[in-house]
């Protein structure tokens, strides 16, 4: 690992280098926000079943097709919000620690 370090930095241009330190803070700080983000969105979306009558059966019943998807809009927008910090968080995550393994200063 340390050779592939030495390499790394010897490749790369010194500007890019000593912005390493910045970048991992950067990315930190990327990741928290996203995680507190991720907290929030999670809490605000509604449960699927919250009365828990169809919980064993599975059937719906006789509602009709707008109060059994009333709130699905919310919901998609909710779960499109999930995905995406969940992704932004994954590559920040491996974005840090490639930067760990190519600068270690």
């Amino acid at each position: 690992m340390k050779y592939l370090s030495q390499i790394l930095t010897s490749l790369a241009p010194d500007w890019v280098v000593s912005s390493f330190p910045i970048a991992r803070i950067v990315l930190i700080s990327i990741t928290v926000l996203c995680a507190i983000m991720l907290i929030v969105t999670t809490l605000m979306q509604s449960n699927s079943n919250e009365d828990g009558s169809n919980a064993l059966s599975g059937s719906v019943g006789q509602e009709s097709y707008y109060a059994q998807n009333k709130g699905e809009s919310r919901n998609v927008r909710l779960s499109r919000a999930t995905i995406a910090l969940i992704s932004i968080m994954a590559v920040c995550i491996i974005l840090y620690f490639v930067s760990l393994i190519i600068y270690q200063g």
